[in-house]
C-alpha cells in the first residue's frame, strides 16, 4: 500500500495511506483524514517529501 506524505491544516506533517483512495471525503484540492497530533478532522495536502524533511 503507497503511503503520502501531507500536511494537515494545523501545519502537522504525517503520512497516511487513505489519502489516495476515494472513501476519504474530498474537500478543494484537499481531503479530509483524521490527524494523528491533534485527532480531529482536518483538511490535508500532499506534500512534497523533500520539503517535509527539511521541516
Amino acid at each position: 500500500m503507497e503511503r503520502t506524505v501531507v500536511r494537515c491544516a494545523d501545519g502537522h506533517v504525517f503520512s497516511t495511506a487513505s489519502f489516495p483512495m476515494q472513501k476519504a471525503e474530498r474537500l478543494g484540492p484537499g481531503r479530509l483524514v483524521r490527524c494523528p497530533r491533534c485527532t480531529r478532522l482536518r483538511s490535508v495536502v500532499p506534500v512534497a517529501v523533500k520539503e517535509a524533511v527539511e521541516r
